[in-house]
């Protein structure tokens, strides 16, 4: 299922700012989000507070919390203060995590993760120009350890339509409510940490380009169900693939092409951008042409509701 067209980024206005430009003055309303509800930000984002890119910061302009955050995060953290839960599941594709689009349409997005870390803060401006130079829509997953090590390409790609930015955590850690463990990484042990993992990037993001991303997807895509529900309430959604691109950056160039071929409507690709070194970029480069040549299309998340 098509959402409704999403290109002209909706504006979130403060009441707290006033700015003058030239000898204008434009007040900032606040939106009435927060009323001492408890109503769940996927409901405010069907009302069209989505995906949305706040006016650029600048030196005459501070920004602050989001305003449809501001308060919220902390309604969900005391809703799970306390809370012991044994969940049920473990892995990449448990209950509410999103793995595809909703659609018949031979449409296929690339999301490229970036992960950080000191194995992981490369960047793969090969694929990138790639892509700018085909107009090839993507959706980046970044996280907080990669923009710490490049936050001037992450501005730049910020700026950049044919994108957009999603969160991809703070720390890079499997996303759990009882410590579980993917890959050797040991992921977060409570809802307090989940908050913490999945908030500090999205607060970082915003604070940096006033987007605030409406997709998260945990380091090493693993989750148990009850971390999903607290993505939710925070008012994400938690996005995994249904085709593993590049496995981690490991597949050779043939891997990740024959991989891609592998394309259904509505499928999620997983990649990276983070291994120049890797094969993703010539793979995709190969791939491509030849998805076209099927019919396929390439867009954002946002474009379509999502489905598991």
């Amino acid at each position: 299922m098509k959402k409704k067209a999403n290109k002209n980024k909706t504006f979130i206005f403060s009441a707290s700012f006033l700015i003058f430009c030239g000898a204008a003055a434009v007040v900032l309303l606040n939106s009435a989000l927060s009323d001492g509800t408890t109503e769940s930000l996927t409901a405010m984002e069907h009302k069209g507070v989505s995906h949305t890119r706040i006016l650029p910061a600048a030196p005459y302009l501070v920004m602050e919390s989001n305003p449809i955050e501001a308060g919220h995060a902390a309604q969900v953290r005391e809703k799970w203060a306390g809370t012991e839960i044994e969940p049920a599941q473990w892995g990449e594709q448990v209950t509410g995590v999103k793995n595809r689009m909703d659609t018949e349409e031979k449409v296929l997005a690339l999301t490229l993760d970036a992960c950080g870390g000191p194995y992981g803060s490369g960047y793969d401006e090969e694929l990138i120009n790639f892509l700018r130079e085909e107009e090839i829509p993507a959706v980046l997953f970044v996280n907080a350890r990669w923009i710490s090590e490049n936050e001037a390409v992450f501005l730049e790609l910020s700026e950049d339509d044919l994108f957009t930015i999603e969160n991809h955590g703070t720390e890079h850690l499997p996303l759990s409510v009882s410590s579980g463990t993917a890959w050797g990484i040991k992921g977060t042990g409570g809802a307090e940490e989940v908050i913490d993992e999945v908030m500090e990037n999205q607060e970082l993001i915003y604070s940096l380009t006033g987007i605030w991303p409406s997709f998260f997807r945990s380091g090493t895509a693993y989750y148990d169900e009850a971390a999903v529900q607290i993505v939710n309430d925070l008012g994400l959604e938690a996005v995994n693939y249904d085709i593993l691109g590049d496995a981690g950056a490991t597949y050779t160039s043939s891997q990740v092409k024959e991989s891609l071929l592998t394309a259904e409507p509505g499928s999620i690709a997983l990649l990276h951008m983070n291994q120049p070194g890797s094969g993703t970029a010539e793979g995709v480069m190969e791939a491509v042409p030849l998805l076209q040549e099927r019919g396929f299309e390439f867009v954002h998340l946002d474009d379509y509701e999502l489905e598991e």
